[in-house]
Formats: structure tokens, C-alpha cells, sequence
């Protein structure tokens, strides 16, 4: 009974737009940042490594290097903060989680099976 008051209570607050993105895919992240009065967009690109939860609660887990340096944001999927998520890359990624990245280091870190377009003629 109550889920079903929460369904309906946050329903207007989902965006539609931002679904189309899968764990591995390499996206660019665009947040809104509020400085003083100004408010700018600040560019956050990375794999995403997990998506957890459902509803208004979904979030995402961004992982890039920065300065030989690992770093993750997780961000909510429906925030009115992100602006806009584009994805770069397309993968083909096995699992659900990819917390194994967090292990890798130089080259490696940044490297996941692409999804590429089959050319006329050739499998």
C-alpha cells in the first residue's frame, strides 16, 4: 500500500532519457555546479563499473583516472543536477558489477571489450 503512494508521489520526478546506458558503456557525465550565484556544467567522464537500485533511488558508479589516481562519483540517475549523459563508448560486459577495475592499473584500467559494428561481408 505505501509503495504504491511512493510510485505515485515520485513519478514525476523520473526522467525518461537517462535509461539507455549499461554498466562497462563509457559515458560523459554533465553536472550542473552551483559556485557563489553562477552555476556551470563540469564534465565527469569514466566507465560506469555498477547501476544499483530501481525507481527514483537508481544511481550509477563512474570510475576514471585522474593523475594516475583512481576516482569514483556515484551519481543518482533522476538527479536534476546531471544536465545530460553521453555515452562515448559502447561495451560487451558480462557481469552486473564491475568492481574488478578498481584492481587494475595504468593501460588496464581504462580498457573493456567494445561493441563494434559488424562490416558488410564479414562476422
Amino acid at each position: 500500500m505505501s509503495q504504491a503512494i511512493l510510485e505515485e508521489i515520485t513519478k514525476d520526478q523520473l526522467t525518461d532519457d537517462r535509461a539507455a546506458f549499461k554498466v562497462g558503456d563509457g559515458v560523459r557525465v554533465h553536472l550542473k555546479v552551483k559556485e557563489g550565484e553562477k552555476t556551470r556544467i563540469q564534465v565527469f567522464a569514466g566507465i560506469v563499473i555498477s547501476r544499483k537500485g530501481g525507481g527514483i533511488q537508481e544511481a550509477f558508479t563512474v570510475r576514471r583516472i585522474a593523475s594516475g589516481v583512481g576516482v569514483e562519483k556515484v551519481f543518482p540517475v533522476h538527479s536534476p543536477n546531471i544536465e545530460k549523459i553521453e555515452i562515448d563508448r559502447e561495451s560487451v560486459t558480462m557481469r552486473a558489477r564491475m568492481y574488478y577495475m578498481r584492481d587494475r592499473i595504468g593501460k588496464a584500467a581504462n580498457q573493456v571489450k567494445e561493441k563494434r559494428l559488424v562490416e558488410a561481408g564479414r562476422k
